[in-house]
């Protein structure tokens, strides 16, 4: 197990006996203290209420833009029916649904997902429109300029989103890169690190409206339901650290301040970055002693993360990483792609056995009243950490 917080286990019968004997190997081990050795500062953030989003998974999903709309406090109908007309060109050029997202997200920063009309060219004010902008002679959507299409083309929505999706498509390698990365390749924003924020609440957009869709991850060209691991990235933009199942919970019974879970793995296992971000911390946990020996073997009841790491993601969402081997491979202030290797498995501090320890927490506090349950966090974004993947 591992310091800091954790998840119930959820062992589901379809593991197998291997899996079973993992979760009751790795249910053996120790880590209680983590969380308990950081003195944690809060950052300050928000979540937002699902509702509607990601009950279950359905690749062949077809949006209704003209159908009832779902409740988010971010937006109303018309803007939700302009994110479901997006969508909709996207899945008419059978583009993977990771594309819906980026493609969200560049609106929702650019007109918050509204149809702009632009006070400095006229003739766009006699057309439909949902306000008024003013920046240069941007229009609709994306806020696309003149070289992107004639006044009625760019406040069509439908003709928007379709010139945003080809650019994108120009984009080297485009469904592996960082959603703000590619966003700025397509628009050449003065903003370029703007898209990002915007990441997870499209990702829960696009589940709502697409059945899911933000669950699913490209492979062999098909459209797989939460197979997100390693170097395979979900719609989403998450990917489960390492496959393995998970053994020790979250704030158990029997550990109540265990802030995450604790998932099977042997020593030296490549840990991924569940998700792009910036690095908040990278170094070695004290431990109840004050200790700092993170280069070798922990103990029950030693205290400490050993060897950790902490990321910041879009929407205030925090992931932790704990026992590493030896020191992350990452440095605090770096920005980190979802899927890049940060580190090995190990088992530094609090700990009587390889694994990795992994929390999530929320509202970007990382004591652990921002610790929530990494299961279902991480299910509804297409990166279960059962094993199953």
């Amino acid at each position: 197990m591992s310091t800091g917080g954790q998840v119930p286990g959820r062992r589901k019968l379809r593991l197998g006996v291997v899996a079973a004997a993992l979760t009751a190997a790795l249910t053996l081990l120790c880590c209680v203290g983590g969380a308990g050795a950081f003195f944690l500062t809060e950052l300050g953030g928000d979540e937002q209420d699902r509702l509607t989003a990601s009950l279950a998974c359905d690749p062949a999903y077809q949006v209704d833009i003209t159908g009832d709309m779902p409740r988010f406090a971010e937006y109303g109908d018309g803007q939700l029916r302009n994110a479901a007309v997006i969508i909709e060109v996207g899945q008419d050029m059978k583009l993977p649904a990771r594309g819906w997202v980026i493609a969200l997200a560049t609106a929702m920063q650019e007109s918050a997902l509204r149809n702009l009309a632009n006070s400095t060219v006229p003739a766009s004010l006699a057309l439909p429109h949902e306000g008024v902008g003013s920046d240069h002679d941007s229009l609709g959507l994306f806020q696309q300029r003149p070289g992107w299409g004639s006044i009625q083309q760019r406040m069509t929505p439908s003709y928007a989103a379709r010139k945003f999706y080809e650019k994108l498509l120009l984009v080297p390698n485009w469904q592996q890169r960082p959603l703000t990365v590619v966003a700025q390749r397509v628009q050449v924003s003065a903003f370029p690190d703007a898209y990002a924020k915007h990441e997870d609440l499209a990702g829960r957009i696009v589940d709502a409206l697409a059945g899911g869709a933000a669950r699913t991850v490209e492979i062999g060209g098909k459209a797989v339901c939460d197979a997100a691991a390693g170097a395979r990235i979900a719609a989403s933009g998450w990917t489960a650290p390492l496959p393995g199942g998970v053994g020790s919970g979250f704030r158990t019974a029997e550990r109540p301040s265990h802030n995450g879970v604790d998932i099977a793995a042997e020593k030296e296992t490549p840990i991924h970055a569940a998700s792009a971000g910036r690095v908040l911390v990278a170094r070695c946990d004290p431990d109840h002693s004050g200790r700092r020996d993170c280069d070798r073997d922990g103990w029950p009841g030693k205290g400490g993360c050993g060897w950790f790491v902490d990321i910041l993601h879009a929407g205030g969402n925090i992931t932790r990483y704990c026992h590493m081997v030896r020191r992350p491979l990452v440095v605090p202030g770096q920005s980190v792609e979802a899927g890049q290797e940060i580190g090995r498995s190990g088992s530094s501090g609090n700990s009587s056995g390889p694994h990795l320890h992994f929390e999530v927490h929320v509202d970007a506090d990382r004591s652990s009243r921002g610790a929530i349950n990494p299961v279902p966090f991480m299910r509804d974004r297409g990166a279960p950490l059962d094993g199953t993947t």
